[in-house]
């Protein structure tokens, strides 16, 4: 189905979602480029999530303002030059705390969603 659509699946990201899959994903697996890190969202989704750049790069900008992550120039896997994402302590707190929000946020959101018509 082509993007746009009006049977197309949606798999908007709300930004505080996005915010907790970047700072899970780098807590999950250390730091990251930001083409890894989409891969990686993407992937766990089972492709239902893509996250293009316009969406992931304000988002890793906004998350280093914040001080939640770090942010490095290095080298990618193919030897390009490549800004690495890593958590910080602030991080690893705002995403326990994150969690914790989501999980009973997504609970609500279930119940509603599991009323009788």
């Amino acid at each position: 189905m082509p993007k746009g659509s009006a049977d197309a699946p949606r798999s908007d990201v709300l930004q505080g979602t996005l915010d907790l899959m970047v700072l899970k994903t780098l807590d999950a697996l250390g730091p990251m480029h930001g083409y890894g890190i989409a891969q990686r969202i993407q992937q766990v989704s089972g492709d239902i999530l893509y996250l293009n750049q316009g969406t992931l790069y304000p988002a890793l900008l906004r998350l280093e303002q914040k001080g939640w992550i770090d942010a490095a120039w290095g080298a990618s896997e193919n030897n390009r030059r490549a800004r690495f994402y890593a958590l910080t302590r602030a991080g690893r707190r705002r995403l326990a705390d994150e969690r914790s929000h989501w999980q009973s946020l997504a609970e609500a959101i279930a119940r509603v969603m599991e009323m009788a018509p």
